[in-house]
């Protein structure tokens, strides 16, 4: 029978939360644990594996902050457990931190990177299936990145600590048995609850009303059997089934999701560690392809791709292939994310270059698009130079960050000040790290300003600087969302196909006219005063030796040829430089200093 709205959702929400997610791992037997504590910079694999390792246990400390700790990690997955497919379960401690920050993790397998471990990403497939008796050996990159308590330390203060105290404390480390119809019935619950959750909160009563019915019997049979008999989770499922068979309305405003991390190059850690947290995120990417072949990664930064290049080149390689295929997809076609306020329009045009031609010769992509989430703000100029560049459309979220006034549009036409227009989108559930819920998937539909002329709107998901990007949770609530009555559609997309969507519906799409002005972060052109003078003398200097260095070599002053290599490492390094966190001075005192010493070689 069903209840009142509100009664009923809170009896499955403690049906989801204390039954059923529980019971997604079986019987667990507990890793044996020895650790490696390195202070300091990071070290090799190689390295680590020669380390003298010490015995450690769940609940001691390790980490004092920007430290890392090797943890290795032994095991035997007992017979009977054969034919299940077993995981690791491994928390390394922050759970009371944000997503995105706190300890980090990374799973080696040999010598190459396989995953990264976060708050939300602390399972690790081992063995599917097991035969029973497998021995397993993980080893595990454990970074200690601080966050500080944002009311009493200010983050220019974040700088390493020698002689600090441990910051974290090992939560798990056990092996499981994954029961993967346990976690579907979970996902079946926990979407059509958010689906009448939503309908509640969109019209001040309960429309669902098929699945709520669907839910509370469910939740019936869930009460009186057993989630370890998989005939109870079978019948639980098969009273979902038909709500999240029927298929959405066929006007259903359309949702491409986008795999996503937006990793900042350097903000409240130095650029050594977004090196780290892009191998993290990257491997993520790759395992997930793995299990959910519609699923696709957007990543922008080429920068941040010649990284891993140098320090991970295995792990490139598999970008490549992946890039080759289709699922992995260069975005953006900037070397950075660069603030677009106080670099020059010279330094703007040498990002776009340099980031196309990597583009092009590396992963075979031709980019056309610009992607700058979270830059804090936007030349009238930037059409013109955009277009003259081949690139033709552009997305930013961060505009609706503004203090005062609402942009008022979503889908329409950027004209510079030269009346060049660029095809632009702000993605309306006002995020880009997106979660996958159906309430936040929802909210970007309503807030969709151009419905009229385009029905669709683009949707970045994932846990971004280094909280290790999309998750599994986030692709198996996707998988019910593509067709579900009351929902959008969503779609999992890439950004390209996203712009081919809209293009031919842009015919009638307004108009807006000069800078994109944000309403926030202010201070961003004067804080840091150093770092902003050193980056103009350096885009002078650079001028000034490519003019020289061109009319030697056509005079033939000079016995060397034109200087081409030095100069080009030059801009990019100035480039890099140039990052939305940096160049305004919002990041920590360690990457402003790491900055001045950039300009210093420069120079």
């Amino acid at each position: 029978m069903i209840s009142d709205g509100k009664t009923a959702i809170s009896r499955i929400d403690h049906v989801l939360k204390r039954l059923v997610r529980p019971a997604i791992y079986g019987d667990r037997v507990a890793l044996d644990i020895s650790a490696f504590h390195v202070h300091g910079e990071p070290i090799s694999v190689s390295d680590a594996r020669a380390g003298d390792y010490v015995p450690f246990a769940v609940g001691e400390a390790w980490g004092g902050a920007w430290d890392t700790t090797w943890f290795r990690m032994e095991g035997s997955i007992p017979q009977e457990w054969r034919g299940s497919e077993v995981v690791a379960l491994l928390d390394l401690g922050g759970g009371g931190g944000m997503v995105g920050f706190t300890a980090e993790g990374l799973v080696w397998e040999g010598d190459q990177p396989r995953q990264g471990l976060h708050l939300k990403h602390r399972e690790y497939v081992v063995a599917k299936p097991a035969s029973g008796g497998d021995h397993v050996e993980l080893l595990i990159e454990a970074a200690a990145n601080p966050i500080p308590p944002w009311e009493t330390t200010p983050w220019p203060l974040l700088m390493p600590d020698v002689n600090g105290p441990p910051i974290y404390r090992m939560g798990q480390a056990d092996l499981a048995i994954a029961r993967r119809d346990v976690e579907a019935l979970y996902f079946d619950l926990l979407v059509l609850l958010q689906l009448v959750s939503v309908s509640m909160i969109d019209t001040g009563q309960v429309h669902a009303t098929a699945a709520l019915a669907a839910l509370e019997t469910a939740c019936d049979v869930i009460e009186r059997g057993e989630l370890d008999t998989p005939s109870t989770v079978a019948e639980a499922r098969a009273e979902l089934a038909p709500v999240l068979a029927t298929p959405a309305d066929p006007g259903a405003h359309r949702v491409s999701a986008i795999g996503h991390a937006h990793i900042d190059s350097a903000w409240l850690w130095p650029i050594r560690e977004t090196k780290r947290k892009c191998a993290r995120t990257f491997s993520n990417a790759l395992r997930l392809m793995e299990d959910y072949p519609e699923y696709k990664f957007s990543a922008s930064q080429a920068q941040q791709y010649q990284w891993i290049k140098e320090g991970y080149p295995q792990l490139y390689e598999r970008i490549r292939a992946q890039a080759a295929a289709g699922r992995f997809e260069p975005i953006g076609s900037m070397w950075v994310e660069a603030d677009c306020n106080i670099p020059s329009g010279e330094s703007l045009v040498r990002q776009i270059v340099h980031g196309k031609r990597f583009f092009l010769d590396e992963l075979g992509r031709e980019t056309t698009d610009l992607w700058l989430p979270d830059v804090f703000g936007y030349s009238a100029a930037l059409p013109q130079i955009l277009r003259e560049a081949g690139v033709t459309t552009f997305l930013t979220q961060k505009m609706s960050w503004s203090e005062v006034n609402r942009f008022p549009h979503t889908t329409f036409w950027w004209e510079g000040i030269d009346g060049t227009r660029i095809l632009t989108h702000f993605p309306p559930a006002d995020t880009y790290n997106g979660n996958m819920s159906l309430g936040e998937v929802a909210k970007g539909a309503r807030q969709h300003q151009q419905s009229a002329q385009s029905n669709r709107s683009l949707y970045p998901y994932g846990y971004g600087d280094g909280g290790g990007g999309p998750t599994r949770a986030m692709l198996e609530s996707a998988r019910r969302m593509v067709d579900l009555d009351g929902a959008p559609r969503v779609e999992m997309d890439t950004v390209a196909s996203f712009w081919d969507e809209v293009r031919p519906e842009s015919a009638d799409l307004p108009v807006w006219v000069g800078e994109l002005y944000l309403e926030y972060h202010r201070g961003t052109y004067t804080t840091n005063g150093p770092i902003k003078r050193a980056n103009r003398k350096n885009e002078y200097a650079l001028r000034r030796a490519e003019l020289w260095s061109m009319a030697a070599a056509q005079l033939q002053i000079s016995s060397s040829s034109y200087p081409a290599d030095v100069l080009d490492d030059a801009w990019k390094l100035l480039l890099l430089n140039q990052f939305h966190d940096i160049i305004p001075g919002s990041s920590i005192h360690w990457a402003n200093e790491d900055c001045l010493r950039d300009h210093g070689h420069i120079a």
